[in-house]
């Protein structure tokens, strides 16, 4: 058996776009990507992927799933092998109950309230301590902010944390890295007298912490060790706080330092993310572009900050999408994100990241510096050197930025397009180009269908809440009836959410119910070619309104029963209030306004 909360890790750290297309050419329209599909012989384009729903479906011959069934129909795999082939693409073991890795899985769960546990004492600690109240006070944090974030402090002892971990035998805290083992056998906190930072996964976990020190000393930040649960080059601080933000606002802003993204919510720029002391990776890339087409990173003016951002270039190459914008900001020598924002407010800081310099001008710009007088044929050649690397790396995903960034290097060069290509050692992006223009221009789109009867309340809400599973906990299961498939699969959802089991996402919420009744359900769900991808601004009004028809359902079925009793047997002076009640409440959810599905 393969533990479920393996699974659903595995499914947080894949994209199925990737998986797919290791063996389907894929070509984005709209939201989607579409293909020909692999199961089936055709001509057009039939198979998509949806990476919001991680999910794939083909119009054709009705092939559908997550990456682990793509895998598991593609190349003949049983589950646990479809498994093991994407958990080695990761860098994952595979927990086996022979081995004792199951165990291990266990554990994980363990880890996590540990430092859970310790969050809870260096918050309790940071309002005892008035050293650190003053620290917080003098960087400007609101109480509202530090509450937020849930930031603490780390007492200045040799091991404070004696307290929550008493016993000297348990292992838990040196596995989270909070503790350090003398070779005695004495233990001391690894965290002391600092500002502590939870870190938590995607999930919401804590992970790890990051300590900043109160005054003077080495090092200013101190990160967790990387554990099972804590790669600082696949965790981003505050993502898991910032994610709706980041949907809201359009883009994503990436910086340097955890109180550079705390300074920046408490201005209502909510939207930021930081590396956790690390260059930024092409996982961090990944996992940003699962929440936005636009992200920004924020870097200091200095050498020191354009090193940082050419590497962050250099690593979002492979990433890059023809709908996809990356952008630098580089703040005055004399500002981080934190005192700019405070000097100049979050209306300056908006416009600056809204005018950030682009990729593809950041990438041109850097390469002249670099290579010395262009008016020289030997400073020319050195620039065709330097891009030959980054152009190659620049996926078909990204075609007409690819060849945009070709022509602009072909007129600096002074080459002729096709002479730069054959330089770079590449297929003519002309040649591919036109290609793609005289390709049928519906053949990526999805075919028509008649229309189809409204979806129930039940249903309509099981819509929203596969795209969004965290309404699921904001559900009333008394309300939801278990007359329909679409009822009761709800309801078995909003049981696991209330039990405090992370729903994930939607290709997680499916693999959770692989082999149960609502497994077929669900896939339904998922397989409507006309259910579209709501924008998250109406997501909560379409919600609110499909819970108001459920609502007004279970009113009116109460109604009926009162007015048959009034009929045969009459009703008692409490039971007439209660239906008189029920009437004016019925009459007010029928006044209230239905959203727009835009």
């Amino acid at each position: 058996m393969i533990p479920q909360s393996f699974v659903q890790d595995l499914l947080a750290r894949i994209d199925i776009v990737e998986v797919v297309e290791r063996a389907v050419t894929l070509k984005k329209s709209g939201a989607n990507y579409f293909g020909r599909c692999p199961f089936h012989t055709e001509k057009s384009a039939s198979f998509s992927v949806s990476p919001s729903k991680q999910f794939y479906y083909c119009f054709g011959c009705g092939a559908n799933g997550t990456a682990i069934d793509f895998v598991m129909q593609y190349h003949g795999l049983s589950f646990p092998e479809a498994i093991a082939e994407l958990a080695r693409d990761v860098g994952l073991e595979v927990p086996n109950d022979h081995t004792g890795s199951h165990h291990k899985d266990e554990d994980f769960g363990q880890l996590s309230e540990a430092l859970a546990k310790a969050s809870r004492f260096y918050q309790t600690s940071l309002a005892r301590s008035p050293h650190a109240k003053t620290y917080i006070q003098r960087r400007g944090l609101s109480p509202e902010v530090v509450e937020r974030f849930s930031i603490g402090y780390a007492p200045d002892a040799w091991n404070p944390l004696a307290t929550v971990f008493p016993d000297p035998r348990d292992s838990l805290p040196l596995k989270t890295g909070l503790l350090i083992e003398k070779e005695k056998g004495s233990r001391y906190d690894r965290f002391r007298d600092r500002i502590m930072f939870p870190i938590h996964d995607r999930r919401g976990r804590i992970i790890g912490f990051g300590g900043r020190i109160l005054d003077k000393g080495e090092p200013k930040y101190l990160n967790s060790p990387e554990t099972r649960l804590f790669e600082k080059g696949r965790e981003l601080y505050g993502l898991f706080l910032a994610g709706r933000a980041i949907r809201d606002a359009g883009f994503a802003l990436v910086v340097e330092g955890y109180m550079d993204v705390v300074a920046l919510a408490q201005f209502g720029l909510e939207n930021a993310v930081a590396t956790l002391g690390t260059a930024t990776t092409p996982h961090h890339i990944q996992a940003l572009l699962r929440q936005t087409n636009r992200i920004v990173f924020c870097f200091d003016g200095d050498a020191a900050g354009r090193r940082a951002a050419w590497r962050a270039l250099e690593n979002a190459l492979e990433a890059l999408r023809d709908d996809v914008t990356l952008a630098f900001l580089f703040l005055p020598p004399e500002h981080d994100p934190d005192t700019f924002v405070r000097e100049h407010g979050a209306k300056a800081m908006r416009e600056a990241a809204h005018s950030a310099t682009p990729l593809a001008t950041f990438l041109l710009d850097t390469l002249r510096a670099r290579c010395g007088d262009l008016a020289s044929a030997e400073g020319r050649a050195h620039l065709v050197y330097e891009a030959k690397p980054l152009i190659t790396r620049i996926p078909n995903a990204a075609g007409v930025l690819r060849l945009q960034l070709i022509k602009a290097i072909a007129s600096i060069s002074k080459l002729s397009q096709s002479e730069l290509e054959q330089a770079l050692g590449i297929q003519s992006a002309t040649r591919d180009h036109a290609s793609t223009k005289t390709m049928p221009g519906r053949s990526h789109a999805p075919r028509p269908r008649a229309p189809r009867v409204a979806p129930s309340g039940a249903a309509a809400l099981l819509r929203l809440v596969l795209q969004s599973p965290l309404l699921a906990a904001r559900l009333p299961v008394n309300l939801i009836p278990d007359d329909t498939p679409e009822g009761r699969a709800l309801i078995a959802i909003v049981d696991m959410a209330n039990l405090d089991e992370p729903l994930g996402t939607m290709a997680g919420l499916l693999e959770r119910f692989r082999d149960t009744p609502h497994g077929a359900t669900l896939i339904s769900i998922y397989n409507d070619p006309l259910e579209a991808e709501f924008n998250t601004t109406v997501i909560e009004p379409l919600f609110e309104d499909a819970l108001k028809r459920l609502q007004t359902v279970a009113i009116s079925r109460e109604i009926e029963e009162f007015m048959e009793q009034a009929r045969t047997s009459g009703l008692s002076p409490v039971e007439q209030q209660r239906l008189s009640s029920l009437l004016r409440e019925k009459n007010v959810l029928s006044t209230l306004p239905r959203p727009n599905k835009t």
